[in-house]
């Protein structure tokens, strides 16, 4: 019988590599192929700083989507702790440039719109670890 990864095991494993260095991600996955590892890299940071920078940029967003990314408060927003890096930096990229509409699309634009590529790059790399947290 074929054995099934679920994808929030796949995620833990991902999450796991980032904390190893983003130079050997780099190495290992390409400079083009990882857009967050690129921008953090043009920044001078390694992936552990990144997440260190995002989590403290995360404050803000914690007040909706919860401190681990997993909001119980309001069942409509969003859980994304765990969500792929690339995913959080298009979805970021696209609510500040205006380009995402849906039901909180107004409220993600003021949040994103002061965020530089960087501030996004961190975000993203701190969301993708949260969950590292809830891996067995």
């Amino acid at each position: 019988m074929p054995r099934f990864t679920s994808r929030a095991s796949a995620n833990c494993r991902a999450s796991r590599l980032i904390c190893l260095g983003a130079a050997a991600c780099a190495l290992a996955l390409g400079a083009g192929a990882n857009p967050v590892a690129a921008q953090n890299a043009a920044a001078g940071q390694s992936a552990p700083d990144a997440i260190a920078a995002g989590r403290e940029k995360f404050v803000q967003c914690a007040s909706c989507h919860g401190a681990d990314g997993r909001s119980t408060v309001v069942p409509e927003y969003p859980k994304i702790g765990g969500q792929t890096a690339e995913y959080v930096v298009n979805a970021l990229k696209a609510y500040r440039d205006g380009r995402r509409l849906g039901t909180y699309a107004a409220m993600m634009t003021a949040v994103a719109k002061p965020l530089s590529d960087v501030d996004i790059a961190n975000l993203a790399a701190y969301v993708e670890s949260l969950d590292a947290s809830h891996c067995p």
